[in-house]
């Protein structure tokens, strides 16, 4: 990660600097087709998907693709970099303008032009376009297309046994960065954004030998990391509220000498993957761990004091929701899980995923973890008590 710079014209609103810090995942040496590829697309998506920025779509294209489409519509070589540049603008102006520029300025034919836009209208799920390709057999004859089509078989088949082929959509309008890239090319955009992409990368063969002398095959991304904060910062704003930490549940004592207690407690929900935690001091005010959870927007909070501990038993109360549960010491882990699972928003992203898997959040199991109807005076009154002696 370090800073990097271009001649361009800044847009600071949209995330877009003439330096600005970015950062790099690489893979470099001789390995077999398509493996180094599939991980770089792999690390992206869990990139943007741990970031929680939003939905977002990995674009994938190859350059020999390009190589082809232009030859086939009858165009000069040496031209293949200008009319790209064209075609790279799809995404932000239509066919139409592209075609405009294209004839009146890139030397074009209407004939040209129609037979690139046949090509350049292959978008879709990288399965679905595969079969495309090979029965409308537009590359049929074009010997480097199709082997090309058998490198993409194998990229996306990678990618399926990752599990990282759902964000992937297959895009021939595609064409960045083909001074330097050699085979695939991809770049992330963010769904309904007008922000241009937030990371981008490819596979560049021929571009270690320009420095080094020594011809290195190499593939890698970068992750535009102050375009990214740009978007977070304006989300936040739309929203309004930002919770101030990921802790989904504060552990919290009434009475005094608990401290090994709390910490055993913690160690237990965090080897459950529960983000948990508990005030740093021996002893604290109930007043003030409440205060905590309230100012840093912690949504449960675990109470133990003498009398749970002694009953084997836990209380936790929904700060969002004023509901008190009574939960078994034993069951604790299970059910604070369930009490996560019945509200998507205290679920970390691989909570989430968890659930999914599992066929969606459970409920709370009858009689085990309940709203509280005890007759024993409530926790809140116990509160003030507390504070008053």
């Amino acid at each position: 990660m370090a800073k990097v710079y271009r001649r361009d014209q800044p847009q600071m609103s949209k995330g877009r600097f003439r330096e600005f810090y970015q950062c790099d995942f690489d893979i470099a040496g001789e390995f077999a087709a398509m493996i180094p590829d599939s991980e770089v697309l792999s690390v992206v998506c869990e990139i943007l998907s741990a970031l929680d920025i939003g939905q977002f779509t990995v674009k994938v294209n190859h350059r020999k693709f390009l190589d082809a489409m232009v030859e086939l519509a009858g165009c000069e070589k040496r031209k293949f970099k200008s009319i790209c540049s064209s075609i790279d603008k799809l995404d932000k102006e239509p066919w139409e303008k592209v075609k405009h520029e294209l004839i009146n300025q890139k030397g074009l034919t209407e004939a040209m032009t129609d037979k690139l836009h046949r090509f350049v209208q292959f978008q879709g799920k990288p399965w679905d376009l595969l079969a495309e390709l090979k029965s409308s057999k537009v590359f049929e004859g074009h010997e480097s297309a199709m082997k090309t089509i058998e490198e993409m078989e194998l990229l996306f088949g990678f990618l399926d046994a990752i599990g990282q082929l759902d964000n992937i959509l297959f895009d021939f309008s595609l064409a960045r960065g083909l001074d330097y890239y050699t085979g695939l090319i991809y770049e992330a955009v963010l769904t309904g954004s007008d922000r241009g992409s937030i990371a981008g990368g490819g596979r560049y063969d021929g571009l270690v030998g320009m420095f080094s002398g020594k011809n290195i095959p190499a593939v890698g991304v970068s992750i535009g990391i102050e375009r990214i904060f740009a978007i977070l910062e304006r989300k936040a704003a739309e929203e309004k509220q930002v919770r101030a930490t990921k802790t989904q549940i504060l552990i919290a004592q009434i009475g005094k000498n608990l401290t090994t207690e709390r910490m055993r407690i913690l160690g237990e929900l965090w080897r459950a993957n529960i983000c948990a935690e508990t005030m740093y001091v021996d002893n604290p005010k109930t007043a003030k761990q409440l205060d905590f959870a309230f100012d840093n927007g912690i949504p449960l909070v675990m109470w133990i004091g003498e009398d749970e501990v002694a009953q084997g038993v836990v209380k936790v109360k929904s700060l969002n929701f004023h509901e008190e549960y009574f939960i078994q010491r034993d069951q604790m882990t299970e059910k604070v899980l369930e009490l996560i699972a019945q509200n998507p928003y205290l679920m970390s992203k691989d909570q989430q995923e968890s659930f999914k898997k599992a066929g969606g959040a459970p409920g709370m199991a009858s009689g085990s973890a309940t709203t509280s109807t005890s007759k024993k005076k409530p926790i809140t009154e116990r509160f003030d008590e507390l504070e008053m002696q």
